[in-house]
């Protein structure tokens, strides 16, 4: 391999710029001499790879080549050399989906899970984990690095083209690496903040490192969820070369399938202290609905706790009329399409049809939303309780950007209305929060005396402006995710032009010239792209907003209907290509 091209002198600034990093930390952090030493080891790499991309002066435009022989290195499944046939692909895809249930249950060594705040509680839909687990982060590493990729290569700053097969791969390298820095970044803060170390082992290690026990039992955490993470992106990648689909979206469905059957069905008490009794009801949907038919009173149907039933947490009936609703909706799109007619350019009669779905950018853009919430949540979070990040000047304990409720009121409204540690109750976080359900929105605007909890001494037109504001987030930010998706992902009206002239297809009544598909392509694409983000966005705002059960939210429904049935859409077309070879040439090309 050819010697990288580098611009030596670019380790002055670089190293100013670390030794800059490294005081601001001690001074603002107040870090100790072991903390200081840890934040020079972690970030060393991080100013490392800076140094790669800002040095290398190749042939090459775009300054990520700098990186081309280290992303080279990382590890990763690698590509089956012939065809993978159906029947294996379809065991792949099922050990993949069992080995992640495995690792949901099993716990990280070390940690203390009675005292462990979940800061992504209220993304577990979309993030695919467990808290406390292997699968604590999920794929957030994952998906952030997405975003971040999708972001800057939107905003040209890669200087990338995506149909050139050399810095498509670039792309690809980086973007791995991207996300063994996300996975650090993600779960140090948490390791240092809220996954408490257990009392045993830090007493123990202090044992043998007298001072250090506490130190050493979260660095001992840290690696176990890297390792669980990385798996995950393993996992993704052998099902996106060997099975059926794409992992990631796999393990949604699995997480989410799991929540919503319990939510359905449950018949263990909401209190599982206490008998089953009309105050304390089977926590699934409809196990309550029947035990209320079985054994309340007449006067019950008045009575507030009928209220409680229809509306309330947990899983009221409300929720699971949502549930039901958005189902039918999501399968509706899913399967409405435009279709273009196309026909062979040698074979006389050959004709068929090309497929546009209303849902052209499938469920990707609302995950990347719903992940851009998540991480606002989670930094807002550690800025405002972190015993480090919280003094940082401006952002640390600043109630713009976000602030939480106390102990005391937690303790005192956790089980009435669902209030925990990581609910926002003021500044951007608050008003990007996700409603769960009416009685977390509707009640407290129509009767703001009786539900002035949940408003967080809000007035009612700031509860909303919070609904708004959310629904604008959902909308805008899915229009923008699905119209990078498209281009990045040879999804775009030029790359379908290719595609369909590659195959030997063409329009009928057009010349075949892949600038003329692309103009009538452009006629479609480019506004279903918008349709579709705003379509899936709005989608799961509104879920939200009704509610669902299993406490899944909105996001993780629509994802979980969208997902099942691309995957059994997914198994047609495997199977279509194992009877018809030279289909595949098609998809393959495609």
């Amino acid at each position: 391999m050819n010697t990288v091209q580098r611009n030596k002198a670019a380790v002055l600034p670089i190293g100013i710029l670390y030794a800059i990093t490294l005081a601001a930390l001690w001074y603002f952090g107040k870090f100790n001499y072991v903390q200081l030493g840890l934040s020079f080891v972690l970030l060393f790499p991080v100013f490392g790879v800076l140094y790669l991309v800002v040095s290398y002066i190749g042939p090459k435009q775009s300054k990520l080549y700098g990186l081309e022989y280290l992303t080279s290195k990382l590890p990763a499944v690698k590509k089956a050399k012939g065809h993978v046939e159906f029947k294996y692909k379809l065991m792949w895809t099922a050990l993949v989906v069992i080995l992640y249930f495995v690792l949901t249950n099993v716990y990280v060594y070390g940690l203390n899970r009675t005292q462990t705040l979940d800061v992504f509680q209220s993304f577990r839909a979309i993030f695919a984990g467990t808290s406390g687990s292997l699968m604590d982060l999920g794929i957030g590493p994952i998906v952030t690095a997405s975003i971040v990729m999708q972001l800057f290569s939107g905003a040209k700053i890669f200087n990338l083209d995506l149909q050139n097969s050399e810095d498509k791969a670039v792309y690809q390298g980086v973007q791995k690496l991207l996300i063994i820095v996300m996975i650090f970044v993600e779960a140090i803060p948490q390791a240092f903040g809220y996954l408490v170390p257990d009392a045993a082992l830090v007493s123990s290690l202090n044992s043998s490192v007298p001072g250090y026990g506490e130190f050493l039992a979260q660095s001992i955490i840290i690696a176990q969820l890297f390792f669980g993470t990385y798996l995950v992106f393993l996992f993704d990648e052998l099902v996106s070369k060997y099975g059926i689909g794409s992992g990631v979206s796999l393990f949604i469905a699995a997480g989410v399938s799991q929540q919503l059957f319990t939510g359905t069905f449950n018949w263990v008490p909401t209190s599982s202290a206490a008998a089953l009794s009309l105050s304390n009801l089977p926590a699934g949907t409809i196990p309550k609905i029947l035990y209320v038919a079985q054994n309340a009173p007449a006067s019950y149907l008045y009575s507030t706790a009928m209220e409680s039933l229809l509306f309330f947490p947990s899983n009221p009936v409300i929720a699971l009329i949502g549930t039901v609703m958005i189902f039918f909706i999501v399968a509706y799109f899913q399967s409405s399409k435009i279709e273009l007619p196309i026909s062979h350019e040698r074979v006389r009669g050959a004709r068929g049809r090309y497929p546009i779905q209303l849902l052209y950018a499938s469920n990707i853009p609302v995950i990347l939303a719903t992940a851009l919430l998540a991480n606002i949540a989670m930094w807002s979070l550690l800025f405002w309780s972190s015993p480090v990040l919280s003094h940082v000047p401006l952002l640390g304990h600043n109630y713009l950007l976000g602030s939480y409720p106390s102990a005391v009121q937690v303790a005192q409204y956790q089980t009435q209305y669902g209030i925990s540690q990581n609910t926002p109750t003021a500044g951007l976080a608050y008003y990007l929060n996700a409603p769960n359900g009416l009685s977390n929105w509707l009640f407290p605007i129509l009767a703001p005396s009786a539900f002035s909890v949940t408003l967080f001494g809000h007035s009612v037109w700031q509860a909303i402006a919070h609904v708004i504001v959310y629904m604008a987030f959902m909308l805008i930010f899915s229009v923008i995710f699905a119209k990078f998706w498209i281009e990045t992902t040879n999804m775009g009206a030029a790359s379908v032009a290719k595609q369909i002239q590659n195959s030997g297809m063409q329009i009928p009544g057009f010349r075949r010239d892949p600038k003329i598909m692309e103009r009538v392509l452009n006629k479609y694409i480019p506004a279903v792209t918008i349709f579709s983000g705003a379509t899936v966005g709005l989608l799961a705002a509104g879920a939200n907003l009704i509610g669902t059960v299993g406490n899944t939210s909105g996001t993780g429904l629509l994802l979980a209907v969208g997902i099942v049935i691309q995957f059994y859409e997914a198994m047609g077309r495997e199977q279509l290509m194992e009877m018809h070879p030279v289909i595949r040439q098609f998809f393959a090309g495609a």
